[in-house]
């Protein structure tokens, strides 16, 4: 039977031991903050799925929910790797060592080294599309609109958001300002020029036209 801190807007998190046991372990090593953000996003994902009329596997979106950011901890700041793929190969690595199939080891890991590359993740596998209509609804507002107030308010009952808009601007800050080279064409850029100072960005036309290549 689910417990009241499981069920929201009429979507349950899976009950099953895979979900329990990534439940726990993103609690216990990820910040409060992240903890919340990636539940509400398994619960705003499965309403942006119910709305589209996608049929999804709710487990592997959790489980894609769930590790979506955990590449912006402290561990991996000095990996060199964009922090969707950090966060991508510890999903897989937890799912790996629980002998999920392959095909839906691999759907995790696109959907979490995906999430933010927009115009892309919604024409692929629903799980895949669905953690970033997630992300996007909880970060961005994209969408927002298309969960009723309701269903809105009793998700972030159970997973408030105070302040959250700055918050999670630090989140990306810290857990990218170590390694911005990561960032060359992707959103984190944006992040890094506003708030970290003597960040340059890439610049893509300047390195085709500084390559090595004659002309």
């Amino acid at each position: 039977m689910s417990s009241r801190t499981d069920t929201a807007a009429g979507v349950t998190v899976p009950d099953t031991r895979l979900a329990r046991e990534a439940t726990a372990l993103v609690r216990d090593t990820s910040t409060e903050l992240l903890f919340h953000h990636s539940r509400r996003v398994f619960w705003f994902g499965s309403l942006q799925g119910r709305n589209r009329d996608l049929s999804f596997d709710p487990e592997l979106l959790y489980i894609g929910a769930m590790f979506h950011d955990l590449g912006l901890g402290e561990r991996f700041q000095h990996s060199g790797r964009r922090f969707e793929v950090d966060s991508a190969d510890e999903a897989r690595r937890f799912l790996r060592a629980h002998d999920v199939p392959e095909d839906s080891v691999r759907r995790v890991w696109t959907a979490i080294a995906l999430h933010t590359t927009p115009g892309v993740p919604q024409f692929m596998e629903p799980e895949v599309a669905l953690v970033t209509a997630g992300v996007e609804y909880d970060v961005l507002g994209i969408g927002y609109a298309d969960v009723s107030d309701e269903d809105r308010a009793a998700i972030t009952a159970l997973h408030p958001r105070p302040d959250f808009k700055r918050r999670i601007l630090a989140s990306f800050t810290e857990g990218v300002r170590h390694k911005p080279e990561s960032t060359f064409g992707n959103v984190k850029a944006d992040v890094l020029a506003h708030y970290v100072p003597g960040f340059e960005r890439g610049d893509f036309v300047s390195t085709i036209l500084d390559s090595p290549w004659p002309e």
